[in-house]
Order: structure tokens, then sequence, then C-alpha cells
């Protein structure tokens, strides 16, 4: 049996009185994909938030791997093992995709400034090493073809592929996807969701992706948290989710 990865503890959050969770809890085992879904304005996005130290919760604790947490800094984050691409874009995109790549790895970087500029052996090293893990990403989501590209002059879904590709060039345990898949066609989210059971199967990351496509989700996830409200009306396997009154009149019922 897997162990827990993630746990969510009675998390609340609120932004001057106007809560966005209300004690929010539930488990993500290793090896996973759990999505979370749930009505625009239902706190998806703010728990990935929560998750990855962007915001601090107003009660309630995260725990990752064993370790207990109430305030997480997102550079914690990242170099525990979490990863994240967000609902927007959030490119260089008059940098190459090889560059954006790398810059997921700024955060692993050991070597000092002066190592830099003098180009230093433990400097040159690294830099091998990052560019190694680069192109291996790069390979990996199948943009070869476009490695020395500008991103902004990419078509959307290409750009997709490039943020995924550097969140996962940090080798995360985890992958947070806020909405990996808004604005694509059904082509584009047939070939996104080839890349995430990819990621989840061949490397062995655990997945939390919020998404908003019932079909895409029920085909996905192994666990699906359904939220309303910033509170928790589902929780459990896709065909048991699909068949919970309180899911399906604060969501799916919309959708069928």
């Amino acid at each position: 049996m897997s162990a827990q990865l993630l746990s969510v503890r009675d998390v609340s959050l609120a932004f001057r009185g106007i809560k966005a969770l209300t004690n929010l809890s539930f488990d993500v085992t290793e090896g996973e994909i759990c999505s979370l879904i749930g009505p625009n304005g239902a706190g998806k996005s703010s728990l990935l938030n929560v998750i990855n130290g962007v915001y601090r919760a107003s009660s309630g604790e995260i725990a990752f791997d064993g370790r207990t947490f109430q305030k997480l800094r997102p550079i914690d984050a990242a170099r525990l093992g979490i990863g994240r691409t967000f609902q927007n874009n959030a490119l260089f995109k008059r940098l190459t995709v090889l560059d954006n790549v790398l810059a997921g790895l700024s955060r692993k970087s050991t070597a000092t400034l002066l190592e830099n500029a003098l180009g230093l052996p433990r400097s040159v090293a690294e830099a091998r090493l990052f560019r190694d893990h680069a192109e291996q990403a790069i390979a990996f989501l199948e943009i070869e073809a476009w490695r020395d590209a500008v991103v902004g002059q990419l078509p959307y879904g290409l750009q997709k592929r490039v943020e995924l590709a550097r969140a996962l060039v940090g080798e995360p345990r985890l992958l947070l996807l806020d909405e990996p898949m808004a604005g694509m066609n059904h082509d584009e989210k047939a070939e996104i969701s080839r890349f995430i059971l990819d990621i989840n199967s061949e490397l062995g990351t655990t997945i939390v992706l919020i998404e908003h496509d019932i079909g895409v989700v029920m085909g996905l996830s192994d666990h699906v948290v359904v939220l309303d409200y910033g509170r928790k009306v589902g929780d459990g396997p896709p065909d048991e989710v699909r068949a919970n009154p309180d899911v399906i009149a604060a969501y799916l019922g919309t959708t069928h």
C-alpha cells in the first residue's frame, strides 16, 4: 500500500474576512493523479497556492512527505520537491525554450556568483548538469524542434508544454498543475493528457491537477476532490464522485 505524500488538514483561508477555503482536509497518495474540480471561485487555485507556499493558510496545516507545515515559502516548497504550473503561462516570453526550461533549475544552483563570473570548475560542471536535465525534459515533452525558438512566438499549446517542461526539470515528487488544458481544443487536450499520464507512470511523479473538463478528469484521475465555495463536497475515486448527489448538485449537474 502506497504512503500518503500530501495531507491537507483542516485548512482555511480568508481574504479580508471573505472565506476562500473552509476546514478543508484530504490526502494524496504517492504515485496517484488527484484532480480538483468545482465551479469557478470554488477555491481550487487558492488551495494550490497554500500547498506551495504562495498563500499562508488562516488555520490548519499541510503535511508533505511526513513533515508538517503551517507556513511554507515557495522556495522551500520547490526544494522539498513540489513543482507548479500556473493557470496563465508564467514564461519568459523573450527567452528561448531552452532558457525557459533552464530557469526551472535556478533554485537548485549551488555555485556562487563569483564562481559563475570566473567560470570556475564547479560552475562549469553545474551548468553542464543543468543543461543535460533541461535537454531531457525538452525531449520528454517532445519539443526538441523548438528548443531554440523564442517562447513568445510559439502557439499556445506549445507554450503550455514548455511550462510543463520547466516544472518537470527540477524532478519534483509532487507536481501541481493549475488548468494545464485551459483554452485548448480536443486534440491539444488529448496530447497534454498523454504527457500527464507519462509523467505519472514513467517518472513516478504524484500529480494534483485542476481541470474543468469532466471527461478529461474522469479519464485521468485515480482520485477526485470536489470543492464548492471553499468546502469539500466530494472525495474519492472518479466513479464514486460522479455518483455523489452533492457533487452533481454543485458541479456535474451543470455539465450534463
